[in-house]
Protein backbone atom coordinates (compact mmCIF):
# COMPACT_ATOMS: atom_id res chain seq x y z
CA UNK A 1 0.00 0.00 0.00
CA UNK A 2 1.43 3.30 -0.75
CA UNK A 3 2.48 5.55 2.16
CA UNK A 4 1.65 8.97 2.75
CA UNK A 5 3.13 12.11 4.38
CA UNK A 6 2.06 15.75 4.91
CA UNK A 7 4.38 18.66 5.54
CA UNK A 8 3.36 21.54 6.79
CA UNK A 9 5.31 25.19 8.05
CA UNK A 10 5.92 28.56 6.38
CA UNK A 11 5.84 32.24 7.03
CA UNK A 12 9.78 32.60 6.49
CA UNK A 13 12.19 30.12 4.97
CA UNK A 14 13.53 28.91 8.01
CA UNK A 15 9.91 27.28 8.42
CA UNK A 16 10.65 25.32 5.43
CA UNK A 17 14.13 24.39 5.01
CA UNK A 18 13.79 21.43 6.83
CA UNK A 19 11.15 20.30 4.97
CA UNK A 20 13.08 20.78 1.68
CA UNK A 21 15.78 18.44 3.35
CA UNK A 22 13.28 15.99 3.98
CA UNK A 23 11.30 15.61 1.02
CA UNK A 24 13.46 14.37 -1.84
CA UNK A 25 13.79 11.19 0.92
CA UNK A 26 10.30 10.41 0.76
CA UNK A 27 9.67 10.64 -3.00
CA UNK A 28 12.91 8.82 -3.74
CA UNK A 29 11.41 5.76 -1.34
CA UNK A 30 7.85 5.72 -3.06
CA UNK A 31 6.08 8.02 -0.29
CA UNK A 32 3.44 9.78 -1.59
CA UNK A 33 4.02 14.02 -0.65
CA UNK A 34 1.94 16.53 0.22
CA UNK A 35 2.08 20.33 1.77
CA UNK A 36 -0.09 22.54 3.55
CA UNK A 37 0.83 26.44 3.40
CA UNK A 38 -0.64 29.95 2.90
CA UNK A 39 -2.28 30.33 0.04
CA UNK A 40 0.68 33.31 -1.16
CA UNK A 41 3.18 32.85 1.38
CA UNK A 42 7.04 31.91 0.75
CA UNK A 43 6.68 28.31 1.39
CA UNK A 44 4.35 28.41 -1.91
CA UNK A 45 7.23 30.06 -3.37
CA UNK A 46 9.47 27.33 -2.81
CA UNK A 47 7.72 23.90 -2.42
CA UNK A 48 5.30 24.78 -5.40
CA UNK A 49 7.82 24.10 -8.30
CA UNK A 50 9.01 20.70 -6.69
CA UNK A 51 7.76 17.96 -8.84
CA UNK A 52 5.64 14.69 -7.19
CA UNK A 53 5.00 17.42 -4.35
CA UNK A 54 0.70 18.54 -3.92
CA UNK A 55 0.73 22.19 -2.74
CA UNK A 56 -2.58 22.75 -1.07
CA UNK A 57 -3.06 26.52 0.03
CA UNK A 58 -5.25 27.43 3.48
CA UNK A 59 -6.11 30.83 4.85
CA UNK A 60 -3.65 31.74 7.65
CA UNK A 61 -3.67 34.24 10.68
CA UNK A 62 -0.50 35.29 11.89
CA UNK A 63 0.21 34.72 15.73
CA UNK A 64 1.11 38.22 17.01
CA UNK A 65 2.32 39.11 20.74
CA UNK A 66 1.59 42.78 20.06
CA UNK A 67 -1.17 44.83 19.74
CA UNK A 68 -2.67 45.03 16.67
CA UNK A 69 -6.15 45.96 14.67
CA UNK A 70 -5.34 42.31 12.42
CA UNK A 71 -5.65 40.48 16.19
CA UNK A 72 -9.44 40.81 15.34
CA UNK A 73 -9.52 39.11 12.05
CA UNK A 74 -6.56 36.59 12.02
CA UNK A 75 -8.20 34.12 14.59
CA UNK A 76 -11.41 33.98 12.22
CA UNK A 77 -8.45 33.02 9.29
CA UNK A 78 -6.97 30.23 11.74
CA UNK A 79 -10.28 28.93 12.08
CA UNK A 80 -11.46 29.06 8.60
CA UNK A 81 -7.57 27.66 7.91
CA UNK A 82 -8.01 24.51 10.08
CA UNK A 83 -11.61 23.53 8.44
CA UNK A 84 -9.83 23.68 5.22
CA UNK A 85 -7.31 21.59 6.54
CA UNK A 86 -9.09 19.41 8.29
CA UNK A 87 -10.81 18.34 4.87
CA UNK A 88 -7.41 18.40 2.66
CA UNK A 89 -6.40 15.74 5.71
CA UNK A 90 -9.19 13.73 5.61
CA UNK A 91 -9.43 13.59 2.10
CA UNK A 92 -5.62 13.01 1.59
CA UNK A 93 -5.21 10.42 4.27
CA UNK A 94 -2.02 11.08 5.35
CA UNK A 95 0.05 8.71 7.49
CA UNK A 96 1.70 11.42 8.85
CA UNK A 97 2.04 14.63 9.48
CA UNK A 98 4.88 16.64 9.70
CA UNK A 99 5.22 20.32 11.02
CA UNK A 100 8.36 22.55 11.19
CA UNK A 101 6.57 25.73 12.59
CA UNK A 102 5.22 28.95 11.75
CA UNK A 103 1.86 30.66 12.18
CA UNK A 104 0.37 28.51 8.94
CA UNK A 105 0.91 25.08 10.73
CA UNK A 106 -1.38 26.01 13.92
CA UNK A 107 -4.86 25.51 11.91
CA UNK A 108 -2.80 22.48 9.61
CA UNK A 109 -2.24 20.39 13.25
CA UNK A 110 -5.41 21.26 14.81
CA UNK A 111 -6.77 19.41 11.40
CA UNK A 112 -4.90 16.43 11.54
CA UNK A 113 -5.31 15.89 15.05
CA UNK A 114 -8.91 15.95 14.98
CA UNK A 115 -8.72 13.45 11.68
CA UNK A 116 -6.29 11.45 14.37
CA UNK A 117 -3.73 11.60 11.99
CA UNK A 118 -0.11 11.60 14.26
CA UNK A 119 1.62 14.78 14.16
CA UNK A 120 5.88 15.10 14.44
CA UNK A 121 6.81 18.78 15.22
CA UNK A 122 10.01 19.91 14.56
CA UNK A 123 11.87 22.96 16.72
CA UNK A 124 14.61 24.54 15.35
CA UNK A 125 15.33 27.57 17.81
CA UNK A 126 16.39 27.28 21.93
CA UNK A 127 13.35 27.60 22.83
CA UNK A 128 9.73 26.92 21.37
CA UNK A 129 8.32 29.39 19.13
CA UNK A 130 4.19 30.49 19.87
CA UNK A 131 3.03 28.10 16.93
CA UNK A 132 4.66 25.48 18.49
CA UNK A 133 3.41 25.93 21.90
CA UNK A 134 0.23 26.12 20.58
CA UNK A 135 0.53 22.70 18.32
CA UNK A 136 2.92 20.92 20.94
CA UNK A 137 -0.46 19.19 22.81
CA UNK A 138 -1.67 18.25 19.90
CA UNK A 139 1.48 16.08 18.90
CA UNK A 140 3.41 12.90 19.44
CA UNK A 141 7.05 14.01 19.86
CA UNK A 142 9.32 16.68 19.45
CA UNK A 143 12.24 17.03 17.52
CA UNK A 144 15.10 19.82 18.35
CA UNK A 145 18.10 21.02 17.02
CA UNK A 146 19.75 22.56 20.66
CA UNK A 147 19.91 19.47 23.48
CA UNK A 148 19.15 22.27 25.96
CA UNK A 149 15.20 22.68 24.28
CA UNK A 150 14.54 19.42 26.12
CA UNK A 151 14.02 21.70 29.53
CA UNK A 152 11.00 23.68 27.91
CA UNK A 153 9.43 20.46 26.88
CA UNK A 154 6.83 17.69 28.56
CA UNK A 155 8.26 15.15 29.44
CA UNK A 156 8.03 11.58 27.13
CA UNK A 157 7.86 13.91 23.88
CA UNK A 158 11.15 15.09 23.06
CA UNK A 159 13.62 14.00 20.93
CA UNK A 160 17.08 15.01 20.53
CA UNK A 161 18.14 14.62 16.99
CA UNK A 162 20.58 18.33 15.89
CA UNK A 163 20.65 20.36 13.23
CA UNK A 164 18.96 19.09 10.03
CA UNK A 165 21.68 19.83 6.74
CA UNK A 166 19.81 19.91 3.41
CA UNK A 167 22.10 17.62 1.14
CA UNK A 168 22.57 20.43 -1.90
CA UNK A 169 24.51 22.58 0.82
CA UNK A 170 27.04 19.67 0.93
CA UNK A 171 28.06 19.67 -2.57
CA UNK A 172 29.05 23.32 -2.80
CA UNK A 173 31.87 24.22 -5.45
CA UNK A 174 33.89 26.81 -4.45
CA UNK A 175 35.13 27.81 -8.22
CA UNK A 176 31.50 27.59 -9.85
CA UNK A 177 30.61 30.17 -6.94
CA UNK A 178 33.21 32.32 -7.91
CA UNK A 179 32.39 31.81 -11.67
CA UNK A 180 28.76 32.99 -11.07
CA UNK A 181 29.75 35.95 -9.07
CA UNK A 182 32.80 36.92 -11.22
CA UNK A 183 35.07 37.06 -8.54
CA UNK A 184 39.15 36.38 -8.28
CA UNK A 185 40.56 33.33 -6.17
CA UNK A 186 43.11 36.01 -4.43
CA UNK A 187 40.95 37.79 -2.16
CA UNK A 188 38.74 36.62 0.77
CA UNK A 189 34.99 36.44 0.22
CA UNK A 190 32.31 38.11 2.83
CA UNK A 191 28.83 36.83 2.04
CA UNK A 192 26.00 38.90 3.89
CA UNK A 193 22.66 37.00 4.55
CA UNK A 194 19.55 39.09 6.48
CA UNK A 195 16.87 36.39 5.83
CA UNK A 196 14.48 35.20 3.22
CA UNK A 197 12.85 38.86 3.97
CA UNK A 198 16.31 40.47 4.30
CA UNK A 199 17.20 42.79 6.52
CA UNK A 200 16.75 46.47 6.46
CA UNK A 201 19.24 47.58 9.27
CA UNK A 202 21.99 45.21 7.95
CA UNK A 203 21.86 46.30 4.43
CA UNK A 204 22.07 49.95 5.99
CA UNK A 205 24.84 49.43 7.73
CA UNK A 206 26.75 47.25 5.15
CA UNK A 207 26.02 49.98 2.18
CA UNK A 208 27.24 52.57 4.44
CA UNK A 209 30.56 50.86 4.99
CA UNK A 210 30.73 49.38 1.62
CA UNK A 211 34.09 51.80 0.86
CA UNK A 212 35.82 49.98 3.74
CA UNK A 213 34.05 46.60 3.29
CA UNK A 214 35.82 46.66 -0.34
CA UNK A 215 39.24 46.73 0.53
CA UNK A 216 39.62 43.90 2.08
CA UNK A 217 36.51 41.71 0.75
CA UNK A 218 35.27 40.97 -2.42
CA UNK A 219 31.14 40.63 -1.23
CA UNK A 220 28.05 38.69 -2.02
CA UNK A 221 25.20 40.23 -0.27
CA UNK A 222 21.06 38.75 -0.47
CA UNK A 223 19.68 41.64 0.68
CA UNK A 224 16.05 40.89 0.63
CA UNK A 225 12.76 41.02 -1.69
CA UNK A 226 12.60 44.37 -3.28
CA UNK A 227 16.09 45.45 -1.65
CA UNK A 228 18.23 45.90 -4.30
CA UNK A 229 20.10 49.01 -4.77
CA UNK A 230 20.34 49.57 -8.43
CA UNK A 231 22.72 52.44 -8.08
CA UNK A 232 25.58 50.73 -6.37
CA UNK A 233 27.55 48.53 -9.16
CA UNK A 234 30.66 47.28 -8.28
CA UNK A 235 32.82 44.26 -9.41
CA UNK A 236 33.53 43.70 -5.82
CA UNK A 237 29.94 43.94 -4.64
CA UNK A 238 27.09 41.90 -6.04
CA UNK A 239 23.49 41.85 -4.36
CA UNK A 240 20.82 39.58 -5.23
CA UNK A 241 17.44 39.61 -3.54
CA UNK A 242 17.65 35.92 -2.98
CA UNK A 243 19.48 32.52 -4.12
CA UNK A 244 18.56 29.05 -4.54
CA UNK A 245 20.63 26.74 -6.69
CA UNK A 246 23.97 28.80 -6.62
CA UNK A 247 23.40 29.65 -2.28
CA UNK A 248 26.02 26.25 -2.21
CA UNK A 249 28.83 27.35 -4.31
CA UNK A 250 28.27 31.32 -2.83
CA UNK A 251 28.42 29.85 0.81
CA UNK A 252 31.78 27.27 0.10
CA UNK A 253 33.65 30.15 -2.04
CA UNK A 254 32.83 32.49 1.31
CA UNK A 255 35.75 33.30 3.66
CA UNK A 256 33.08 34.75 6.16
CA UNK A 257 29.71 35.36 6.70
CA UNK A 258 27.30 38.16 8.26
CA UNK A 259 24.01 36.52 9.27
CA UNK A 260 20.60 36.89 11.32
CA UNK A 261 21.12 33.80 14.35
CA UNK A 262 18.25 31.91 12.87
CA UNK A 263 18.70 28.32 13.94
CA UNK A 264 18.64 26.86 10.79
CA UNK A 265 21.52 29.01 8.95
CA UNK A 266 23.76 28.93 11.69
CA UNK A 267 23.71 25.08 11.75
CA UNK A 268 24.21 25.48 8.20
CA UNK A 269 26.99 27.74 8.75
CA UNK A 270 28.54 25.21 11.43
CA UNK A 271 28.31 22.58 9.32
CA UNK A 272 30.34 24.14 7.09
CA UNK A 273 32.64 25.48 8.97
CA UNK A 274 32.21 29.02 7.90
CA UNK A 275 33.43 32.32 11.04
CA UNK A 276 30.09 33.85 11.40
CA UNK A 277 29.25 37.30 12.51
CA UNK A 278 25.38 36.71 13.71
CA UNK A 279 23.35 40.08 14.07
CA UNK A 280 20.38 38.62 16.16
CA UNK A 281 17.11 40.33 15.70
CA UNK A 282 16.00 42.24 18.07
CA UNK A 283 13.83 41.85 21.43
CA UNK A 284 11.28 44.33 19.86
CA UNK A 285 11.23 42.74 16.14
CA UNK A 286 10.94 39.20 17.39
CA UNK A 287 10.41 36.48 20.69
CA UNK A 288 14.18 36.90 21.44
CA UNK A 289 14.86 33.29 20.08
CA UNK A 290 17.97 34.76 17.82
CA UNK A 291 19.26 36.46 20.51
CA UNK A 292 19.20 33.27 22.36
CA UNK A 293 20.63 31.08 19.23
CA UNK A 294 23.20 34.07 18.81
CA UNK A 295 24.41 33.38 22.81
CA UNK A 296 24.48 29.59 22.73
CA UNK A 297 27.03 29.64 19.39
CA UNK A 298 28.90 32.62 20.98
CA UNK A 299 29.71 30.66 24.23
CA UNK A 300 30.77 27.16 22.10
CA UNK A 301 33.13 29.72 20.15
CA UNK A 302 31.40 29.35 16.88
CA UNK A 303 30.91 33.10 16.40
CA UNK A 304 31.40 36.67 17.08
CA UNK A 305 28.35 38.27 17.86
CA UNK A 306 27.36 42.15 17.56
CA UNK A 307 23.44 43.10 18.48
CA UNK A 308 21.70 45.39 16.15
CA UNK A 309 21.14 47.95 18.94
CA UNK A 310 25.44 48.07 18.87
CA UNK A 311 25.41 48.24 14.89
CA UNK A 312 27.01 51.53 13.13
CA UNK A 313 29.24 51.14 10.06
CA UNK A 314 31.77 51.61 11.97
CA UNK A 315 31.47 48.88 14.57
CA UNK A 316 30.11 46.39 11.36
CA UNK A 317 33.70 47.12 9.89
CA UNK A 318 34.98 46.65 12.91
CA UNK A 319 33.88 43.12 13.97
CA UNK A 320 33.41 41.41 10.14
CA UNK A 321 37.95 42.49 10.18
CA UNK A 322 38.26 40.80 13.46
CA UNK A 323 36.06 38.23 12.61
CA UNK A 324 38.58 37.14 9.84
CA UNK A 325 41.30 37.98 11.13
CA UNK A 326 40.59 35.26 14.04
CA UNK A 327 38.74 32.62 11.87
CA UNK A 328 41.03 29.94 12.25
CA UNK A 329 40.39 29.58 16.12
CA UNK A 330 36.57 29.85 14.80
CA UNK A 331 37.08 26.82 12.27
CA UNK A 332 39.10 24.48 14.77
CA UNK A 333 36.56 24.91 17.71
CA UNK A 334 33.93 24.10 14.59
CA UNK A 335 35.60 21.33 13.71
CA UNK A 336 35.66 19.83 16.95
CA UNK A 337 31.52 19.97 17.26
CA UNK A 338 30.20 16.12 16.23
CA UNK A 339 28.35 16.18 13.02
CA UNK A 340 25.33 14.21 13.93
CA UNK A 341 23.35 12.23 10.89
CA UNK A 342 20.39 14.53 12.08
CA UNK A 343 18.59 14.08 8.77
CA UNK A 344 18.47 10.08 9.58
CA UNK A 345 17.05 10.50 12.90
CA UNK A 346 14.77 12.16 11.88
CA UNK A 347 13.59 9.98 8.65
CA UNK A 348 13.55 7.39 10.89
CA UNK A 349 11.02 9.26 14.04
CA UNK A 350 8.88 10.18 11.33
CA UNK A 351 8.27 6.58 10.12
CA UNK A 352 8.14 5.27 13.86
CA UNK A 353 5.38 8.05 14.32
CA UNK A 354 3.59 7.09 10.95
CA UNK A 355 0.26 5.38 11.53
Amino acid sequence: MLRKIMFTGGGSAGHVTVNLALIPHFIQEGWSVDYIGSEAGIEKQLIEPLQNVRYHGIATGKLRRYLDWQNVKDPFKVIKGAFQAYRIIKKQKPDVLFSKGGFVSVPVVIGARLNKVPVLIHESDLTPGLANKIAIPFAAGVCTTFPETQQHLPAGKSHYVGAVIRDQLKAGDAARGRKFAGFISSKPVLLIMGGSLGARKINQAVRASLGKLTEKFQIIHLCGKGQVEASLQSPQYKQFEYVNEELPDLLAMSDVIISRAGSNSIFEFLYLRKPMLLIPLTKEASRGDQILNARSFQTAGFCEVLYEEDMTPETLVSHVTDLYANRDKYVDNMQKNDRKDALSQLIDLIKKTAK
